[in-house]
């Protein structure tokens, strides 16, 4: 059975990066020594690993890392820290449409 993670590097412009390997330790290597001359982590080395998360599931490992790479900036950090709760907060509609702003449902 496969292992697949989700990671997330800090650049040295403070930036986050997001990836998916089903290697770790080989794709943090190969971000940290500039194995890529064209990729985004290239030009912001040093890169320091801030998090990741293992799947079994390769298709549930893609959605995943799609789903943090629209995040905010605010949000990718309560992850990193393990907040649940701001990252529940940040993660709440805050769209005028949403129910919560509604008289009827008040």
């Amino acid at each position: 059975m496969y292992s697949y993670y989700v990671y997330i590097l800090k650049c040295s412009d403070k930036s986050y990066y997001t990836g998916i390997t089903n290697d770790l330790d080989k794709r943090i290597e190969q971000h940290r020594s500039g194995f890529n001359k064209d990729s985004y982590t290239f030009k912001r080395r040093p890169l320091e690993l801030e998090f990741y998360q293992e799947f079994r599931n390769v298709l549930q490992a893609i959605y995943f890392e799609k789903k943090i790479k629209g995040w905010t900036r605010r949000k990718k950090e309560a992850l990193i820290r393990g907040d649940w709760q701001l990252l529940q907060i940040l993660s709440e509609c805050r769209n005028a449409t949403h129910y919560k702003y509604h008289d009827s449902y008040n």
